[in-house]
Order: structure tokens, then sequence, then C-alpha cells
């Protein structure tokens, strides 16, 4: 069938004078969506954190108890932590011409113990972790456990292999179904870690009765290339400096507070928006400034741009399965404004105001 010239003529005005409105107009509004949502809502917290394996010496491990408390009370189903997958990392290390290998292996678990004692590659045993957690049983046997954690473990996820093995009873944490003795060295070194997913997430999960613990970081999209690592370290670096002093300035009290043993109030201050908006300026703002002729600063930031969206992402898919589930995501303090910011924008997700939680 042909189409008349004047028909033709028509049809263009009227996509053309559809387009000029839709331009004048405003975005379409997401927030819409899910207004007659069935169903409840997730509820996610997401909590900024210290390092803490930056401050191992500066404060007691049982000053955690009051935020470890406060979260309990929270009562996540799904727990994710600012840690790299065995996945992710055993995709970098098959390709050592598009990532910096040498710098990854400082995120990456080392699966080679658990490799040698299961027989399980991290492909292989990362699917036999997903089926085993498919078909896990209501009221699992210390052999499940033991066999689970030993899955996890070679798969590059100790944080869940260590809740398993602390889901154990005392009598049950010896070698047999899958770990030797050398993991379970490994586990008991692992549970004396300092960091914010061995001191918070894995008794958290173990009080909870929680079975694993999410890691959603990645650092695919911010390890690109540069001719002169120098010159873009010296310029982000001279960046930063023109605002440290404001940083340190919002920095101190919640400092303090971490060191004095008064860990709620550290995380109030280090969760308080007032701080994060200081701290984000003295950081990126101040990199966006930069005035070298590579444009540093947008390298820089574009890349952080980056991890955090595939971070948040991999936080997304991880109660993708559980509507309505109630996550924490424990992360480092200066993800939160885009973590909050972001997971605030998806369907059938409230962002719960860590304030309210420590008050």
């Amino acid at each position: 069938m042909k189409t008349s010239k004047l028909g033709v003529m028509l049809a263009g005005s009227l996509l053309l004078g559809m387009t000029g409105t839709a331009t004048g107009q405003a975005r379409v509004d997401l927030e819409a969506i899910d207004r007659e949502m069935a169903g409840p809502r997730a509820q996610v917290l997401v909590l900024g954190t210290f390092h803490l394996s930056e401050h191992a010496d500066e404060f007691p491990r049982e000053s955690l108890e009051p935020l470890l408390q406060r979260l309990q009370a929270f009562a996540p189903d799904v727990i994710t932590v600012e840690g790299i997958s065995g996945m992710q990392c055993d995709l970098v290390m098959r390709y050592p011409g598009v990532y910096s290998v040498e710098s990854w292996k400082r995120f990456c678990f080392d699966t080679g113990p658990a490799r040698a004692a299961t027989g399980l590659d991290v492909p292989a045993a990362t699917a036999r972790m997903h089926r085993m957690l498919r078909e896990w049983p209501r009221a699992p046997t210390p052999a499940q456990r033991r066999e689970l954690a030993s899955v996890f473990l070679a798969a590059g996820e100790p944080e869940s292999a260590l809740v398993q093995w602390l889901r154990l009873e005392e009598a049950e944490r010896h070698p047999g179904d899958g770990l030797d003795q050398s993991l379970v060295d490994l586990l008991q070194q692992q549970a004396e870690k300092v960091s914010e997913s061995e001191m918070i997430a894995v008794p958290l999960a173990v009080r909870l009765g929680l079975e694993r613990i999410h890691p959603i970081d990645d650092h695919t999209g911010d390890d690109g290339y540069l001719a002169d690592l120098q010159a873009y370290g010296a310029a982000i670096q001279a960046a930063w400096d023109t605002r440290a002093e404001a940083r340190e300035a919002v920095r101190e009290a919640g400092l303090v507070a971490l060191r004095g043993g008064d860990i709620l109030e550290a995380y109030r201050q280090a969760n308080h928006p007032e701080v994060l908006q200081v701290m984000v300026e003295s950081d990126f703002g101040a990199a966006l400034s930069d005035p070298s002729p590579e444009r540093y600063g947008q390298f820089y930031v574009g890349g952080w741009e980056t991890r955090n969206l595939r971070m948040v992402a991999n936080v997304r898919e991880a109660f993708r399965d559980r509507p309505g589930a109630r996550v924490l995501s424990i992360v480092g303090a200066m993800h939160k404004p885009w973590f909050d910011t972001m997971l605030g924008q998806m369907q059938g997700v409230d962002i719960v105001e860590v304030g309210d939680v420590l008050r």
C-alpha cells in the first residue's frame, strides 16, 4: 500500500507537534507507579559506617553492643555489606588486560584453601551456594551448616561462612563436611577481624537467625585507564586540600565519640545530613573544581558515581525476591547520600531514617 505525500506530511507534522509538546512538559512521574501497589513496601535502612579497620585500636569491641541492639530492633530480613563478591573477583581475574588485577587482590578473598578442601572453584561453589540456599531446611543439621560454610568460603563469601559457623553450637565447630582444619582456623581468625562486616553485620545476622550476608560492592566502574597516575593523584589531593579544614571539623565529633566508646553518638554523627553534606562537598565537590586540562576531577567523580549505581543495583537485587523486606545496608558513610537518593526512587521502597533508629 502506498502512502500519499499529503499523508506523510500530516504524520510528520503530528509527530513534531507531539515531540514539541513532550519536551515542554515535566518528566514522567515514576513515583506514581507504586501508589496502588499490592502488598507491603520494603523498608531500607542505609547505615553509613566508619571503616572500623582504620580505627582498630581506638574503641573496645563491647562498645558496639548498643548499636547492635538498635539494629536488632529494626529486625532486617536482608543485610548487605560493602564487600566484593567472589563471583565479581573471579570475573575480574579473568580479564587482566581490562582490570588492574594486582590492586583488586586487596579487595578479594583468597578462595584457594577452600577450593583445595572442597574441590569447588568459584563458579561451581557459587552455583552450589544458590542451590543449597534454595533448598535450605527450616532446621538444618550441624553437618549441613558446616558444608554450607565451606561452600561460602569456596564461593568467596567469608562473611556468610562466618554466619553459618557462629550459628553452630560450640561443640559443633570442628572440621568435617567440607571444612578442613585450615578452614576452621581461617573462620576463627575471621571472627576476630576488626571490620564493620565482622563486628556488626555478622553478629546481627546470627542474632536474627539469617543465613547469609550479601556483599554488594563493585569496583568495575571505577577501575579506569590513566596515562599518568601520579599526576592524577596529585590533582585530586590538591583539590581535597582546598577544603580539608571544613572536612576535618565536621568529622571530629564523630571520631571523639568513637574513641570514647559512645558508638551510638559516633554513628549519629556519621549519618547526620549536615555532616554528610560537608563531607561530600569537600571530597567530590572539591574534585569537580580541579582545573587540570585532563579533567581529572570529573574522571574521579564519574568513577564514584558508576560505583554507587552498581552497588545500589546489587542492593536492590538482594531483596528483589523478598517483597516488603526490611533491609539493612551497611556501607561507608560517604556512600549514604547516593544510596538514600537512588534506593528512595525505586518502586515499593521506603528509606528509613537512621536518626529514628539510633535515637
